[in-house]
């Protein structure tokens, strides 16, 4: 299971101030801080040399008005020495995003790596990422990150087409061509990357075009979908994380999921064991039942992937930059002790005890855990609130991969590989088509959906590809 970049992915000691004594003492951890975590490092706050039309982060400019945007040296300093005092574990990811982190320049970085040799303790390893548009990027930079072995997240929405609608530059051009440069840059000098992908109201209709895209021209084994979710607030901003409302550029909840389903679809069939695609993978660990599923969307709880922004403040999430949701500054407040604060720990149980009764009686439950907090924010049938507004397509997409699941748990279960999937799921869809072209019309649908053929499967185009029956039983 691999890591990756983004996520929708991972939370009364003296002050310690790094020109004093203090910062040599021995660290006291607090009960209950958590043994390792994500913190987003955003060094150049929200600025970013492109203006993507549905960027959350960009009007986070506001939060800090008459800032240069750029973290300095005693802040970079203290993040670099705090991240790693705080961590219990040896292996630490420290994690760059913005706004455009390579806007700090290369300079930036190389001090950066050089305050982990100074602070590292014996045994650490240390796991480098970075999330970018990837536009910026030059042979020194590429150079750079294969030195370190950076895994790099770039972000790409699809084909030109589609990438090109919403991820434009300051002067509303398009930026296509500028990221595969530096997609090709990264390939040319072997490093690591992913590719994460926003679904948005226009790509979202087109599921096998950014797949395939991505799997054979942009040559990536590892994939992020990531949903658009804009709450539009009282006065028409999308700043926080209020309101009832999305912008239309945000995905629709069934959109999404028949976005996701018809990927699942063609990586069943084709790419089990070869493309890894992040919602899959953690949808895997959670019906296998691991005790993360790698996403923090996934999980019951969360609270340990936070946010530090260039001045060190530190906010409870990515997606919570905002005045209710700031814990307190790493120039003040050792990092540990606000990771572990009660302010924090309150914020990750929520996402579980704050659960509508339609969520905790729900049969996928176990695969989703109400998602994002940010996105609860419609009432459930019965009028409660709190219920995610991708919850429709997320209970689709659920329900759409379980037999596939199940099998692939089988096999793992039993030392085998998953991706033997492909052929067992070949060899029953050959078995339901010699079965479908007996059955007439007016029939009964074979697969015991209870309508007639003609209202079921036969509706399938001749020649198609057939999925697998509703609910079906195995077949032996």
């Amino acid at each position: 299971m691999r890591s990756e970049v983004h996520d929708e992915s991972g939370d009364a000691n003296p002050v310690i101030n790094d020109t004093t004594e203090t910062a040599t003492r021995p660290l006291l951890i607090p009960d209950g801080a958590p043994p390792a975590f994500h913190l987003l490092a955003k060094p150049t706050g929200a600025i970013c040399n492109l203006d993507c039309a549905y960027c959350f982060f960009l009007e986070k400019e506001s939060l800090y008005p008459g800032s240069g945007f750029r973290m300095q040296e005693p802040v970079l300093e203290a993040y670099i020495r705090q991240l790693i005092e705080s961590h219990q574990l040896n292996q630490v990811n420290i994690a760059w995003q913005g706004g455009e982190p390579t806007i700090m320049g290369l300079d930036f970085y190389r001090r950066a790596m050089a305050l982990v040799e100074k602070y590292r303790r014996p045994g650490m390893t240390f796991l480098h990422t970075m999330q970018t548009n990837g536009t910026l990027l030059d042979d020194d930079w590429c150079a750079f990150l294969k030195e370190h072995n950076f895994l790099i997240g770039i972000s790409i929405d699809g084909p030109r087409a589609l990438h090109d609608i919403y991820r434009v530059d300051k002067g509303g051009g398009p930026t296509f061509d500028k990221v595969m440069r530096g997609l090709r840059l990264l390939q040319k000098h072997g490093v690591e990357y992913n590719i994460l992908t926003t679904v948005n109201r226009q790509n979202g209709d087109h599921p096998l075009e950014v797949y395939r895209f991505l799997r054979d021209e942009a040559k990536t084994d590892w994939m992020q979908f990531i949903p658009v979710v804009e709450r539009i607030n009282d006065d028409g901003r999308t700043l926080l994380q209020q309101g009832s409302t999305v912008t239309d550029r945000s995905v629709r909840p069934e959109q999404f999921g028949r976005f996701l389903s018809t990927i699942f679809d063609e990586w069943v069939r084709n790419d089990v064991g070869r493309i890894y695609v992040q919602t899959i993978e953690a949808a895997a660990r959670n019906w296998y039942g691991m005790p993360s599923s790698g996403m923090c969307v996934f999980n019951e709880t969360c609270g340990t992937g936070l946010a530090i922004e260039h001045n060190g403040d530190i906010y409870s999430c990515d997606h919570f930059v905002e005045p209710n949701f700031l814990l307190g500054n790493i120039q003040q407040t050792h990092m540990i002790e606000l990771v572990s604060s009660p302010q924090q720990l309150a914020f990750g149980t929520a996402k579980r005890d704050t659960l509508p009764r339609y969520c905790r009686e729900c049969d996928v439950r176990f695969a989703c855990h109400g998602e994002c907090p940010k996105n609860r924010f419609i009432d459930t049938p019965d009028g409660e609130p709190g219920l995610n507004y991708l919850c429709a397509g997320f209970k689709h997409f659920f329900h759409h991969i379980d037999y596939p699941m199940q099998i692939m748990v089988g096999l793992m279960r039993r030392g085998r590989q998953a991706a033997e999937v492909m052929q067992i799921l070949a060899g029953e869809e050959a078995k339901w088509a010699a079965l479908f072209a007996k059955t007439e019309r007016n029939q009964p649908c074979p697969c015991g959906s209870g309508l007639k053929f003609k209202l079921c499967h036969g509706q399938q185009a001749a020649g198609a590809a057939l999925p697998p029956p509703r609910r079906p039983a195995p077949m032996h």
